[in-house]
């Protein structure tokens, strides 16, 4: 005799209609793909904004280092240019940090907050699935005893089962309910919430960039003198490395 054993204990009855199913289903698995893009959204604002203070960081202390090269002090105009470009470079990194902290504040950690909510909501849907195991069990049982002949013993059954089964019936109905009418709202709430972030980010790296244009604009300014096309300093630069190259110290073997 055949038997499947994922059958046992399932009732025959549908006590779930498929489109309900279908519904909650797919309203689900919205909120898992958003989560997921939220967590994946949230790792990648943090990377980027980590990567910009790394870059102004690194920027200060090329600066920092070049200053420190006994170059400037056998060189004026080199010294000059090095300085100026050691002031950009610190208030380069100065509006960076602004950015960055207007960027954690008003993005990173929204989306951190906005991550929160998600262990609630898998928590919710859990339930709703635990309930729904009982639902089954019990609607499945009070099924084994209508199919039963019906003796005093087992109608006393039938209704016991029966009682153990409507607050069970009631719990899941709730639950689903309450799920398939939050599921559509709290995923809905996604763009007012959202949005209010996105432009700030967006304003934060406009005005940066702003604040760009002109440090680098002085910058240039300050450092507008006739000099060397940079094809001539290659070649040039070539040259000298061929001349060190033909040291002995540095001669091959």
């Amino acid at each position: 005799m055949s038997w499947i054993p994922f059958k046992i204990g399932q009732p025959k009855k549908q006590i779930v209609p498929k489109t309900v199913e279908r519904d909650f289903e797919r309203e689900y698995g919205k909120l898992q793909q958003l989560e997921e893009q939220t967590r994946r959204l949230q790792k990648d604002v943090k990377k980027s904004a980590d990567a910009d203070l790394a870059m102004s960081k690194s920027a200060v202390k090329i600066s920092l280092d070049l200053l420190s090269n006994p170059l400037c002090e056998q060189d004026q105009d080199f010294l000059n240019m090095v300085t100026a470009l050691d002031t950009a470079m610190k208030r380069m990194d100065a509006f960076n940090q602004e950015k960055v902290n207007q960027i954690q504040k008003t993005v990173i950690e929204p989306l951190k907050k906005f991550g929160s909510v998600f262990p609630s909501l898998n928590m919710a849907v859990k339930r709703r699935e635990q309930a729904l195991q009982d639902y089954r069990r019990l609607q499945a049982k009070v099924e084994k005893y209508e199919e039963k002949e019906k003796t005093g013993p087992v109608l006393a059954r039938l209704h016991q089962a029966r009682e153990e089964l409507r607050p069970v019936r009631d719990d899941f109905e709730a639950k689903n309910k309450q799920l398939l009418c939050e599921m559509p709202r709290f995923y809905n709430s996604r763009l007012d919430y959202f949005q209010p972030s996105f432009e700030s980010l967006i304003r934060a790296q406009v005005v940066y960039y702003s604040e760009m244009h002109k440090i680098f604009g002085d910058l240039t300014q300050q450092l507008a003198q006739p000099g060397c096309p940079d094809e001539q300093r290659e070649r040039e630069n070539e040259a000298r490395l061929s001349e060190l190259r033909a040291l002995s110290i540095v001669a091959d073997d």
